[in-house]
Formats: structure tokens, C-alpha cells, sequence
């Protein structure tokens, strides 16, 4: 695949209700570009899940993009990544030679606490919001025995510190395992630490054809896929099998396994959720994702870190930003450009992100992407 990424940027995240739309991704796209040291963008593709009608031309605009394509991607959690993902075969069929990449999310202002069920879904109207369905996803485990309520609090613990290294990042901490338990319930067994919090931000990247530069990232593979048909019959929980089947894909695809990755970025909106996508990229089997983190094996300076930046826990979520956040962890790692939570060597890096919320689905799409340095 002869596509690079030139260059990345992000603006801070959290709870920024005085910023703008247009000012949390001016600040991404102006420093993607200058990072890139390119301006010549054919092309645009924007991902935003709760994002106004035409705010990915409105903040382009702003920073004098216009008269280029311009697509906006909805796919729930999953939007940035499929922003990229689309950019990437953009590039790769010769349609665009330099398209951006923009993922944008202003939820503090879109809603008053957290997102609401969709009244249109049918498990949105019984009130089952993402935290409950992630919610069961532990309770199973927990049940079944593969794993414990410590292992659970462990990502929390984890996340949390990679993240006190993290300046753009919403939320750190030293915590405990006992401080994580110990906090406020959410949905049985998740405590408030457990929980990814409601954030706006914006990331972006500049992607073109290899240009044999040293600073910047190949892109080994992207692929997409969206979740099929889902029930009682599975025996895995939600979200695992089209984890599975979309890494399963991208390893085939870079000539690469699950071993010969240095670095991971995965969608921990909860910390089950961490664990679980573990297993599904093949790290660990079934019921072995919780003594991953346990033993130390995904922590920031063990053999295969797993959100360094302190992920969706602890970095923030803003839905439509996520994916294009991943990708700029992953792109600053390999760069050798992480600051304190540089790791000591990283040539490979995979990004995974996976969106949910319809009724009947395992999930409504996965990206996985391999990078190389």
C-alpha cells in the first residue's frame, strides 16, 4: 500500500463548551499541516457523529479550504478511523493525492451530560445506553469466571497514569485499584472510573502517496468493516467477533501477526472494553485479556503497550475525533516524538477503534490500521 501519513495534529480534550467547533479543529488542521510542511489538500474527509449540518465545510472554511471534496463520515465511535480509512483508499486508487484527514466532536455542547439513548433503536428506546450494554459485556465475564473485578480496575489504574504524561489529555492520575472501585457506579459492575468521560476535541492528519521522507509513517494496511447480524446464538460478547474478523483482516493484509506489534491504540470507552479488544486482536486468548494487564504486559513500558496515551478513558472521547487521536498517538510513537511516554523502540503500531449502538448489530463498524515507522 503506497500510502504515508505526512503529518498529524490535536487540538486538547475535555469538556471546552466556550470552544467552538471551528476553533477545536483549527487548531488540529493547522498544526496537522504544518507538521505535514504541505498545504496542497485536494480533498477532505471529516468524521463527526453529533457534528451540526455542514460543520465539516463550515470549519474548513475557517482555515481556507474550500472549492476541494468534502466527505463527512458518520459511524459512531468508529468515524475518525473511517474517515482515514476512506482517505487511505482515496490515496491508494489514485483518486486524491493529498487528502485530510479531520475528525471533530463538540459533545459538552450537543448534550447536557451524557449522550442519550437513540430513541429510534429499539434498544435505545428501552433506555439500554452504551454504559449498560458494555455493562453486561463485564457482567459475563465476571460470571464466567474470565475475569476479576481488580483486573478490570487495573486498565482504569493504568490508563490513567500513561495519561499523567499526556498534556492534551482530559483526565490522569495515580489511582489505586481500591480508589477505582471505590468510585461512584455507573452501570453494575463499572464505576465511574471505569468510564470514558464526555469530551470535545478535534484530530487530524495529512495522508499522500510515500514521498521517502524519514518523518513520515506508512501506512501497512486499513481496513474497515461493519458489524453483521448479532444475538443470543453468538458465544462471544458484543463487539468481539467483528474485532476479530476486521484485525484478523489487516494482519493478512500488512504480512504481520498480533506478536510483531510494538504498540497498540484500542477503543477502551470502558475498561471491559480494553480487555475484551485484547483477546479479539489475537494478544491474548479468551479470558486471558485481564491477566494481560495484571502481568504488566500492556503497561507503557512493557513488551506490547496498549494505550499509551491513556486512551478513551483518560485522554477523552469525543466520538467523531477518536480515531484521528489513535492514529496521532501512534504516529508520534513511532516518530520517536511521545515526550514522557516515549517507549524505547517502536517500529510497528496498530490503531483500533469500533462503534456500536444498533439493536441486532455487533457493532456498526471496526477499523484496524497497521502503521510502520
Amino acid at each position: 500500500m503506497n500510502v504515508s501519513i505526512y503529518g498529524v495534529g490535536s487540538s486538547l480534550f475535555g469538556k471546552q463548551p466556550a470552544a467552538s467547533p471551528e476553533q477545536l479543529a483549527w487548531t488540529a488542521v493547522l498544526e496537522a499541516l504544518d507538521d505535514a510542511a504541505a498545504d496542497d489538500i485536494d480533498a477532505a474527509f471529516v468524521g463527526t457523529v453529533f457534528g451540526a449540518p455542514g460543520v465539516a465545510q463550515r470549519v474548513l472554511q475557517g482555515v481556507g479550504l474550500a472549492g476541494i471534496p468534502v466527505l463527512t463520515i458518520a459511524n459512531a465511535c468508529a468515524s475518525g478511523t473511517s474517515a482515514f480509512h476512506e482517505a487511505v483508499t482515496a490515496v491508494a486508487s489514485g483518486r486524491f493525492r493529498r487528502p485530510l484527514v479531520l475528525g471533530i466532536e463538540s459533545i459538552s455542547v450537543s448534550f447536557a451530560g451524557a449522550i442519550h439513548p437513540e430513541p429510534t433503536d429499539s434498544e435505545g428506546r428501552t433506555g439500554l445506553a452504551l454504559p449498560g450494554l458494555y455493562a453486561m459485556a463485564a457482567s459475563r465475564y465476571l460470571g464466567l469466571g474470565l475475569v476479576t473485578r481488580e483486573q478490570l480496575a487495573l486498565v482504569s489504574v493504568k490508563n490513567h497514569a500513561n495519561a499523567l504524561a499526556n498534556d492534551r489529555a482530559q483526565y490522569s492520575g495515580d489511582y489505586t485499584v481500591e480508589q477505582v472501585l471505590e468510585s461512584r457506579m455507573i452501570a453494575d459492575p463499572l464505576t465511574l472510573l471505569q468510564c470514558c468521560p464526555v469530551s470535545d476535541g478535534a484530530a487530524a492528519a495529512v495522508l499522500g502517496p510515500e514521498r521517502r521522507r524519514e518523518r513520515d509513517v506508512k501506512v501497512r494496511a486499513s481496513v474497515h468493516r461493519a458489524g453483521g447480524l448479532w444475538d443470543h446464538r453468538s458465544e462471544h460478547v458484543w463487539g468481539y467477533e467483528l474485532v476479530r474478523d476486521t484485525a484478523r483482516d489487516a494482519y493478512e493484509a500488512a504480512s504481520v501477526g498480533p506478536e510483531d506489534i510494538d504498540v497498540f491504540e484500542v477503543h477502551d470507552a470502558f475498561t471491559i472494553g480494553e480487555i475484551v479488544t485484547t483477546e479479539a486482536l489475537g494478544m491474548a486468548e479468551v479470558g486471558g485479556g485481564g491477566k494481560l494487564v495484571e502481568s504488566g504486559h500492556t503497561a507503557l513500558y512493557g513488551p506490547q503497550p496498549v494505550n499509551p496515551s491513556g486512551g478513551l478513558l483518560s485522554r477523552g472521547h469525543p466520538l467523531g475525533a477518536t480515531g484521528v487521536a489513535q492514529i496521532k498517538e501512534i504516529v508520534d510513537q513511532l516518530r520517536g516524538e511521545a515526550g514522557d511516554r516515549q517507549l524505547a523502540s517502536a517500529d510497528l503500531g496498530l490503531v483500533e477503534t469500533m462503534g456500536g449502538g444498533v439493536a441486532g448489530i455487533d457493532g456498526n463498524a471496526c477499523v484496524v490500521t497497521v502503521l510502520e515507522r
